[in-house]
């Protein structure tokens, strides 16, 4: 089986780690903090938009590698306040359509930088 890297232009992470590892057919992008494309640390805005951001550096990220979110199949979201869970429901919604991936929500008591969301997922991605 290959394992590669795929680093995305734009997509930084924070510390010593790849925001997404290819192993064969899957791809294991890291926990996405909704990180401002502007340059300053954290994205603000409601926890909608919060979610938003960090799905959208994860279709990055799927697009680096030849993918999109129909290809996830396995999402992980952490959240440092359980009140956000409907809202980032909703957000959530608007980005699969009748068929999404598997999912867990877990409440966390911090995330780096301050952030109220963290989501990672797992994608197959068929050669």
């Amino acid at each position: 089986m290959t394992r590669r890297a795929v680093t995305p232009t734009g997509i930084h992470t924070l510390g010593p780690y790849s925001p997404a590892i290819r192993a064969g057919d899957f791809l294991f992008i890291s926990g996405q903090i909704p990180l401002d494309p502007s340059g300053s640390p954290l994205f603000s805005g409601s926890i909608e938009a919060q979610t938003q951001r960090c799905l959208e550096q994860i279709k990055e990220i799927l697009a680096a590698a030849g993918g999109t979110l129909r290809d996830l199949v396995k999402v992980t979201i952490y959240l440092v306040d359980m009140k956000d869970f409907e809202a980032v429901n909703r957000a959530y919604a608007a980005y699969f359509d009748l068929e999404p991936p598997a999912r867990a929500c877990v409440a966390v008591s911090a995330l780096p930088k301050g952030a109220r969301i963290e989501i990672e997922a797992v994608a197959y991605l068929r050669a």
